[in-house]
């Protein structure tokens, strides 16, 4: 699976999940921007991170090229994607790894701590991925990652903010798969579970170091090739083991005629049944369902 010719920008490349990517995406040819301002896990302090994994990536006969600049806008984002542009002439790949963490229970969280980890985890990788985006609709060819989370996908306690982030993230690459289509750029999101910096002071505390960033790799590195031919799609990935987790829609029930608060209560068994669900591609698609359940006309075709 080469990389050859490829351009990938990785933010949050200097250190964890996104250095193992960065490594292995040089190891197969790849050009990388490592996109990292080289913060703690809080956002404060810098370091030199970008440039220590562009050294490794140097020492292993790879090109790569170091971006200490903190994404919070389309202007800075548009710096990032800049760098892979003038450096080595495209942007073929980003994978959104960077992210901080403020954890507080809902009740006690802070503005502060809110803007942070949104902007860490929602701001940010959306106007990478925008500027990127734009280059690549010219190109017709692009393939993104984004990272979410089990916490948002499955909640988990004291992390309100960053799980509003991560499940946002799954809904943007619905979007931007369904967007990006016509051009060959395909967008998927992953839940990684792995025994990084970060997991240390959130959700995956404890996790052994047996739960290794690169077990992770060989998904996103896949999702990232011209050979992957998956879009849409949200992946848990640790450990070695990899699934789909995806959003499912019960069979439900329809009312005849009027319908009533305790008509919704004596037939919640039917609106929560799990024996026959439904996956959909889009929004239309579920509303259509919804027109047709009620019998009335989809504006939306049979889509």
């Amino acid at each position: 699976m080469s990389f050859a010719g490829r351009v990938a920008v990785i933010s949050g490349g200097g250190r964890g999940l996104g250095r193992t990517y960065a490594l292995e995406l040089a190891r197969r040819g790849a050009s990388v921007v490592i996109n990292d301002p080289g913060s703690n896990v809080q956002g404060a302090g810098g370091a030199a991170a970008a440039d220590e994994v562009v050294a490794e990536i140097e020492s292993l006969g790879g090109q790569g090229a170091a971006s200490r600049v903190r994404v919070v806008d389309q202007a800075s984002a548009a710096e990032v994607v800049d760098t892979a542009i003038d450096r080595f002439g495209s942007c073929d790949v980003v994978i959104n790894s960077a992210g901080v963490l403020r954890d507080r229970t809902f009740a006690k969280m802070s503005e502060e701590e809110y803007d942070t980890v949104m902007q860490g985890h929602a701001t940010g990788p959306f106007f990478l991925t925008q500027a990127a985006f734009r280059h690549m609709k010219q190109r017709n060819y692009g393939r993104i990652v984004f990272t979410s989370s089990a916490a948002g996908l499955f909640g988990n306690f004291g992390q309100s903010n960053y799980a509003l982030a991560k499940s946002g993230v799954v809904g943007l690459t619905k979007v931007l798969a369904l967007e990006g289509a016509r051009h060959d750029i395909q967008v998927n999101a992953i839940a990684p579970v792995a025994a990084t910096r970060m997991a240390a002071e959130g959700l995956a505390a404890g996790l052994p170091e047996a739960m290794d960033a690169q077990l992770v790799a060989p998904l996103v590195v896949y999702l990232a090739s011209e050979e992957s031919r998956h879009t849409m799609k949200t992946f848990s990935a640790g450990g070695g083991h990899f699934a789909e987790v995806f959003v499912v829609e019960s069979r439900g029930w329809t009312s005849q005629g009027a319908v009533s608060p305790e008509d919704v209560a004596a037939n919640m068994h039917h609106v929560m049944g799990r024996d026959d669900t439904l996956e959909f591609g889009s929004a239309f698609e579920e509303m259509g369902h919804v027109c047709r359940e009620a019998g009335v006309r989809s504006p939306y075709g049979d889509a």
